[in-house]
């Protein structure tokens, strides 16, 4: 019994340290390489964000995450539009961009993001998980499967570590 206890905790302590391994290789900015999404039965989808979107995810050694994505093809503000154009220019402007940040934390092979505020008010106060992979110089991030323009799927964001002074 001693040394089942013993294995738990040990497995329980090396758990640990893959996570603050993983937290450690986190730390810092990406740049979006990608976004790809799939069906439930593995179809490709069109892309959640545009076939060139531009992403920045910085994760800081504190536990703080920020988050921001700009659809492909975001068009430039008017500035002199009048009602109701103008309106239909904000609308198309925030839908075309997400931005969130808050904490992180990193649990096994998922990272966590618990959002303290968002251009999606409904994510404010929820928890984010997502699968992380390391890859070189890249994470992968991929969604659970989720509700998208009708359909269900998972969403693959591919994200490059900006290097210092870069």
């Amino acid at each position: 019994m001693c040394r089942i206890v013993l294995f738990q905790r040990l497995s329980i302590l090396d758990e640990l340290k893959m996570s603050d391994n993983q937290k450690d290789k986190l730390v810092g900015t990406w740049k979006l390489v990608s976004a790809s999404s799939k069906s439930a039965s593995g179809e490709q989808n069109e892309p959640p964000y545009g076939s060139n979107p531009a992403g920045l995810l910085t994760y800081t050694e504190d536990g703080r995450v920020s988050a921001m994505i700009s659809y492909d093809g975001r068009k430039l503000l008017s500035g002199g539009a009048k009602l109701p154009a103008l309106l239909e220019e904000q609308a198309e402007a925030f839908r075309t961009f997400l931005a969130y940040g808050g904490r992180y934390k990193v649990n096994g092979d998922k990272v966590i993001h618990s959002i303290e505020i968002s251009s999606i008010q409904n994510y404010v106060n929820r928890e984010l998980a997502r699968t992380l992979k390391f890859e070189g110089d890249d994470i992968i991030l991929i969604t659970p499967p989720m509700m998208v323009n009708g359909k269900m799927q998972t969403i693959e964001l591919v994200w490059r570590r900006i290097q210092a002074n870069a």
